[in-house]
């Protein structure tokens, strides 16, 4: 069975078993999550249920199994020959997420 949650702003194509990082979720540890927004529903085999925009009555299950922080970025601004510069850096927090359950 496969899904497609929308959180965070992004859409992810789940199944049981499957750890994915997500933007921060406000959780404690181990606690159960429920993805209500469910785009799409597949069997794997033949059925597909389309949302429009989401599917009615569908959630995902998940466990939070922690936050992290993803990759450094460098910002970095400067205009030439005006003596202007300026770096930043940025690493943007994740919670993981385990998917345990998807009902329809």
């Amino acid at each position: 069975m496969q899904a497609v949650i929308r959180t965070g702003g992004k859409q992810y194509l789940v199944q049981p078993g499957d750890r994915i990082d997500v933007e921060l979720l406000d959780n404690a540890d181990n606690e159960e999550i429920q993805f209500e927004d469910v785009l799409m529903v597949s069997d794997g085999e033949n059925e597909v249920k389309v949302g429009t925009p989401t599917v009615k009555g569908a959630t995902v299950s998940g466990r939070l199994l922690g936050q992290k922080k993803g990759k450094k970025v460098i910002i970095f601004k400067f205009k030439r020959r005006k003596g202007y510069r300026k770096k930043q850096g940025h690493r943007q927090k994740f919670s993981s997420v385990e998917i345990t359950d998807i009902q329809a």
